[in-house]
């Protein structure tokens, strides 16, 4: 069956010109003049492709895209943009948006671009809303429908009944431990406890027995014997956080209790066994460690059997909405306030933001907003004054590898587009500043613009 795509596009003459050339192309098109057309369209009709301009009348592009990823996660958009400035179009491909295309719309390049984005479309594989149901069932705390997240959930379904040794990575606050919690819970050990160390946070000279315990006298200050973390998670989970930060001598005990399933006290003479399940973390590159001495290598593929990988926010934006609605609905019940919502333009800025903290730093800003707010929406002039600055320009980090693949000469031609707009943005399309800033001739730039057909919006 031909793939359906809508088209979003306010004049008339686009519209038209595009619509017979998609039609040409074999697509089965409905045309929309606005978004509230846009959207009564998606209510009545599954759409494989959207295809929309920004700037509409009403309903602007970014608030069909949203739609259109609402009534279907799997439906591919692309957003028409006519204008020079590139915060939008950062944002809209952040939020979900395949791809983006600089008006005028070079007929040859969109077909191109719509062919590519369908066929990437088909190969993905799709999750069943019976399988986001039960996701949500099972982890009311994970929350998250990006495709990245999906498969974290998918390898937890298939990892937790096992009594595998997971090694899970991922930047700080991306929500490690919630992971681990999972997999403990969807296990044959859900009844046994489930002990957390953060090897980070434990002075070094304490971490051995904080893992191990002591016998009385061991050291000095050991007044009494102490039963350690591994003891205690006897036939648990023991999840051991930043494990990286663990030395080199204390890395051949772990290694011998993976081995062998049993260790010493410190200061003891008898072997103790235990029938733990380990799960770990870390915020490092262990592989990197491992290459400069820092962590054991036999070690790290004894931890490493079923690796975990967690993505960034930044790598997963279309997340965002369903978190701050999560967020905001754990800390009105906790601090009594009634905070309903976010208006368009302050979600605009949080996904436009670069998360450092990832999921932590947005949990951390939307209590403070709860906080401050009391109720009603949290508006644009509520955020602290950092998350208001501009973006990074679109194109400055490289899209992320996935498993189908990417174009590399429409990644570069991304990329050098939006540096050559954001340079004429910067100096208000004065080409021979504009140039200087780039290092190119003057020349150089007006061949440039000529053939992207990049133009000033009046």
């Amino acid at each position: 069956m031909e793939p359906r795509i809508l088209l979003v596009e306010d004049e008339a003459g686009q519209r038209e010109a595009l619509a017979r050339s998609l039609k040409r192309e074999g697509y089965r098109v409905r045309a929309a003049a606005d978004g509230e057309r846009a959207l009564e369209a998606l209510a009545q009709a599954p759409y494989d492709l959207v295809l929309t301009d920004l700037r509409l009348p009403g309903l602007d592009g970014l608030q069909v895209l949203r739609a259109a990823k609402e009534a279907n996660p799997e439906t591919a958009v692309v957003l028409l943009t006519g204008f020079p400035g590139v915060e939008s179009s950062l944002m809209a491909v952040r939020l979900g948006a395949s791809e983006y295309l600089v008006k005028p719309v070079d007929l040859e390049r969109l077909s191109d671009v719509v062919r590519r984005v369908l066929a990437t479309r088909a190969r993905r594989p799709r999750p069943r809303p019976e399988d986001l149901e039960r996701f949500r069932r099972q982890w009311p705390y994970l929350v998250g429908e990006s495709p990245a997240m999906l498969r974290v959930f998918e390898m937890i379904e298939r990892v937790a009944p096992t009594l595998s040794t997971v090694l899970i990575t991922g930047e700080t606050g991306t929500g490690k431990e919630l992971i681990a919690r999972a997999l403990h819970e969807q296990s044959p050990r859900r009844s046994q406890p489930l002990v957390t160390v953060n090897c980070g946070a434990i002075p070094e000279e304490l971490l051995e027995s904080e893992l191990f315990g002591h016998v009385r006298g061991a050291f000095t200050g050991a007044v009494y014997a102490q039963t350690g973390k591994f003891e205690a998670a006897n036939g648990g989970t023991i999840f051991l956080d930043e494990i990286g930060a663990m030395t080199l001598k204390l890395q051949v005990k772990m290694l011998r209790i993976l081995q062998e399933r049993e260790f010493h006290l410190v200061g003891g003479t008898q072997a103790i066994k235990v029938d733990v399940r380990i799960i770990a973390a870390s915020n490092q590159d262990l592989e990197t460690a491992v290459a400069q001495g820092r962590f054991r290598e036999d070690l790290y593929y004894r931890l490493n059997v079923v690796p975990i990988i967690i993505p960034p926010l930044r790598e997963r934006v279309e997340d965002i909405p369903k978190l701050v609605q999560h967020f905001l609905g754990l800390f009105n019940r906790r601090v009594c306030a009634a905070v309903e919502g976010v208006e368009a333009q302050a979600m605009e800025r949080l996904l436009a933001w670069s998360w450092r903290g990832n999921v932590r730093e947005l949990e951390n800003l939307i209590e403070r907003l709860v906080i401050l707010k009391g109720q009603g929406l949290l508006e644009r002039h509520d955020l602290p004054p950092g998350y208001l600055q501009d973006p990074p320009p679109a194109g400055s980090r490289p899209a992320p590898l996935g498993p189908e693949g990417l174009d590399l000469h429409a990644e570069v031609e991304r990329f050098e587009t939006a540096l050559l707009l954001q340079a004429l943005e910067r100096t208000n399309w004065n080409k021979n500043r504009a140039a200087q800033l780039l290092g190119l001739n003057r020349t150089t730039l007006v061949e440039k613009l000529k053939r992207k057909k990049l133009t000033r919006a009046l």
